[in-house]
C-alpha cells in the first residue's frame, strides 16, 4: 500500500516555489509589489499565497514601493523618459500607491528642476534643433514629444524662447 504525501507536502512546496519564483523576479529587476503580485499570479500561484509570499518580502525587506518608485523615477528623469504628470501616470500603471507616488514626485522635482532637465533633454535629443529657424512641423514634432513626456507647455515655450535667442 502507497502512502500519498503529496497532498501533505504540497502546500510547504507551492509556498516555497511561490517564494523562490518571486525571487527570480526580484534577481532580475526590482518592481512594485502589485507588480511582484501580478507576476506570480500568471505564474499560476494561488492569491492567498501571492499574498503571503510578497508580505514576507515586504518584511524581510527585498520589496519596498517607495524605493522602488524612488529609483523608476530619478531613472525616467535622468533619461529623458518622463517629468511630472507621466511619471505619476507610469508609477500608477505599475501598481504604486497614490501617496507614495506623491512623495516621490515631490522629492523628484524638489531634485531635478523641470527647466534645466528640459534644457539637458533638449540637448541631447534634438542637438541641432533652434526654434527660430526651424519649420512650424519640426517644432510641433518637438513641442509634442516634450509635452509627451510630461513636461508642462510654459516650461516648453520658454525654453523654445531662450533657444531661439541664442
Amino acid at each position: 500500500m502507497k502512502i500519498n504525501r503529496s497532498s501533505k507536502n504540497s502546500e510547504p512546496d507551492a509556498a516555497k516555489r511561490a517564494l523562490a519564483s518571486a525571487l527570480r523576479i526580484l534577481t532580475r529587476r526590482d518592481c512594485s509589489s502589485a507588480e511582484l503580485a501580478r507576476k506570480l499570479g500568471e505564474r499560476g500561484i494561488a492569491e492567498p499565497l501571492v499574498g503571503e509570499v510578497v508580505a514576507r518580502l515586504q518584511s524581510a525587506g527585498y520589496l519596498d514601493d517607495r524605493r522602488f518608485a524612488r529609483a523608476w523615477a530619478e531613472s525616467a528623469v535622468s533619461g529623458g523618459r518622463g517629468y511630472g504628470p507621466r511619471l505619476r501616470l507610469e508609477l500608477a500603471r505599475r501598481g504604486v500607491p497614490a501617496e507614495i507616488v506623491a512623495g516621490v514626485l515631490a522629492d523628484v522635482a524638489a531634485e531635478y528642476d523641470e527647466e534645466t532637465t528640459l534644457a539637458a533633454l533638449l540637448a541631447r535629443k534634438f542637438a541641432g534643433f533652434n526654434p527660430a529657424a526651424a519649420s512650424d512641423r519640426e517644432k510641433r514634432r518637438v513641442l509634442d514629444y516634450l509635452l509627451r513626456r510630461g513636461f508642462s507647455s510654459a516650461v516648453i515655450f520658454q525654453a523654445f524662447r531662450l533657444t531661439e535667442g541664442c
